[in-house]
């Protein structure tokens, strides 16, 4: 990867490190995490997670890997939430 590439250090719940990534897949992964999610009310994470990875096929990179390091980053900013006592895991906007 190139060295010149921007990054961003991802966050995490509690004690858990988040990750540093390149800026631009996160704002990919992260524009079409919150355009799906401002359709809908409420989205169950693997529809959004098939949702992100129809759109990004061409993707340089595992992007599910980047799909949950984006969300957990977007819960921990308080930009989406999960569903209380809903299974399977469901989201929302906050």
């Amino acid at each position: 990867m190139n060295k010149d590439v921007e990054k961003i250090l991802t966050k995490n719940f509690g004690d858990k490190k988040g990750v540093n990534i390149s800026k631009a897949k996160y704002d990919q992964v992260k524009n079409m995490i919150m355009d799906k999610m401002k359709k809908q009310d409420t989205i169950t994470m693997s529809e959004l997670s098939e949702y992100v990875k129809s759109q990004l096929k061409n993707f340089d990179g595992k992007v599910g890997w980047y799909f949950m390091a984006v969300k957990l980053d977007l819960e921990v900013k308080n930009l989406i939430e999960r569903v209380p006592n809903k299974l399977p895991q469901t989201l929302r906007l906050k």
